[in-house]
């Protein structure tokens, strides 16, 4: 298939091209007919304010099942069958979707484009005794959530971890974490206060409604407090209005600030800066150089897309899955197969840490080279994973 550009999209992905309907529990799915398809469910943000990170998500969940398959859409021989549900980032849909897919079968969940969508879909996949591969969601709290749950995507603390490498030493600065108010943004908060505080820091916050348009009184509460550090944590749309705020504001031109690279529409508004910000990043196109990245673009720009931020998190969700079900038939047993695993994906080398299935990989710092709309990243340094490895959860 071909993708549209930036158009929410549905698809079934199969050797025969079906969606199955037909109703059972998960353990009957997972131990029935040993020849009969594999059914995964994704469910994420096809529509909603998400929608393009959904899309980045899909697109490389593609590509990684062709990768990991071996172009055959298969796993011993059987069917590899995929349905997809819109959350439109609203926790309600995204747990009503899972129940639904649960109930017709489906004993893999994978997708969680939004943290507040991640955290409420985890403990649904405990309940059922099924395997749920949460996506891009950042939240800390997917790791080590509950046995059924992994990750395929970074988490907050490693993004933090990553800031932490541009700082010089954080003793008595002030440090200011500019975010929306909801379960990433107040992740962010936590990890930075953690981090930093530790470290001598004192550390504070200005939180904007996730709908807000109008962000321009709270750039001006960043400007006010005046902060030697700035962490801008922030996803979806109102990104690129918000950092016109900040620029407006004059803060960028008064404090250090560092944030994650986002996606490929926001160089131009980031370019605007002409240099003023540093940037962390978990990945942009071409960060890595590895053969499956290689793989992942092109079949990625053969079907119409093209590779962004999150485009390895369906990457990698696939390489997790398409392991998990070779190695097993139950729930337990795939469990079992992912827990320590060390694989080689689109960012190289990553590890599934076995006591709390936090996802050990690599993250960057990147500059941006040029401005305005000729903005484009330019690594500076790979940041090794175990310099950016979370702490176990307890």
């Amino acid at each position: 298939m071909r993708y549209p550009p930036y158009a929410p999209f549905a698809a079934a992905l199969c050797a025969g091209a079906l969606v199955l309907t037909a109703c059972g529990s998960p353990e009957s799915a997972a131990t029935g007919d040993a020849d009969g398809p594999i059914k995964i469910g994704l469910v994420y943000s096809m529509s909603g304010p998400l929608a393009t990170y959904g899309e980045q998500y899909y697109q490389g969940f593609e590509a990684g099942l062709e990768y990991a398959t071996g172009g055959t859409m298969e796993v011993d021989g059987r069917p590899i069958e995929v349905t997809t549900r819109d959350d439109a980032g609203d926790p309600t849909k995204a747990v009503s979707a899972a129940r639904e897919l649960i109930g017709e079968g489906y004993d893999i969940i994978a997708g969680s484009t939004a943290s507040g969508v991640a955290v409420q879909v985890a403990p649904l996949a405990e309940q059922n005794k099924v395997l749920f591969i949460s996506g891009p969601a950042a939240t800390d709290a997917i790791t080590g959530i509950n046995d059924y749950t992994f990750r395929s995507g970074r988490q907050t603390y490693q993004d933090i971890l990553a800031a932490g490498s541009f700082m010089d030493d954080p003793e008595g600065k002030n440090v200011m974490v500019f975010a929306q108010q909801n379960a990433f943004g107040q992740d962010n908060v936590d990890a930075v206060t953690t981090v930093l505080e530790a470290q001598g820091a004192t550390v504070d916050s200005v939180l904007a409604p996730p709908d807000t348009t109008d962000l321009t009184p709270f750039a001006e509460q960043v400007r006010q407090a005046d902060p030697d550090l700035l962490f801008v944590a922030w996803a979806g749309e109102t990104a690129s209005a918000m950092w016109k705020a900040l620029n407006q504001q004059g803060v960028l031109d008064a404090t250090e600030v560092v944030t994650g690279l986002d996606i490929k529409a926001s160089y131009p508004v980031f370019g605007e800066a002409e240099g003023k910000i540093s940037f962390l990043s978990h990945y942009f196109d071409g960060a890595a150089q590895t053969e499956a990245e290689q793989m992942m673009r092109e079949f990625v720009e053969d079907n119409g897309g093209e590779v962004d931020l999150f485009t390895p998190d369906g990457f990698t969700a696939a390489q997790m899955i398409v392991h998990a079900i070779s190695e097993g038939d139950t729930t337990e047993e795939r469990i079992k197969a992912l827990e320590g695993w060390t694989f080689e994906g689109v960012k190289g080398t990553l590890t599934i840490r076995a006591e709390d299935h936090a996802l050990l990989q690599p993250m960057y710092q990147v500059r941006l080279v040029g401005s305005g709309a000729d903005a484009v990243p330019e690594l500076i340094a790979e940041i090794p994973a175990a310099d950016v490895e979370p702490p176990v959860a307890e």
